[in-house]
């Protein structure tokens, strides 16, 4: 013997068909809806209806994948925007060291250079000063001859002990 449905069961599934007929109802009033309708694509659809169901059944089931994509391409780009900020902050470090280093040694060699240059400069003028300085003018004998050079009796006092 067959069983027949509780009256509930029945009024639930009349009142599920008429919130249904009152959303496709909703969607079929909308503006949106009806303007898409209104242009060639809606209407070639409306004209094709396994057409339409079947680029519904592939936009619903690419949603996920795409989505998958996106959220893909937005973590890589923020990865790479964390590792471009970190790779910048150490290349400008090492590059900040490197010149420090470079600098230090550049401070280096210009104390050697000003150091040999000042060292250099000394000894010029001074051998300058000494070749070209004014000197009293030697005697000249009648003949013509410098005095210039010394007796040997000069240099045996000067080594006596």
């Amino acid at each position: 013997m067959a069983k027949e449905e509780p009256p509930s069961t029945t009024k639930d599934l009349q009142e599920l068909q008429k919130k249904l007929s009152l959303l496709i109802e909703s969607f079929q009033n909308n503006s949106k809806v009806v303007a898409f309708m209104t242009s060639p694509v809606g209407q070639y659809l409306d004209r094709h209806p396994f057409l339409a169901l079947t680029l519904l059944v592939f936009i619903a089931a690419s949603a996920v994948p795409v989505g998958f994509f996106l959220l893909l391409v937005v973590l890589t780009s923020l990865a790479a925007l964390v590792g471009v900020i970190l790779l910048e902050g150490l290349v400008i470090s090492v590059g900040g060291l490197s010149l420090l280093c470079v600098l230090c040694g550049l401070g280096f060699v210009s104390l050697a250079i000003s150091g040999t240059v000042m060292v250099f400069y000394v000894v010029v003028s001074s051998l300058i000063n000494y070749w070209f300085s004014p000197r009293p003018l030697t005697q000249q004998n009648p003949t013509g001859e410098c005095q210039l050079a010394m007796k040997s009796a000069d240099f045996e006092g000067l080594y006596q002990e």
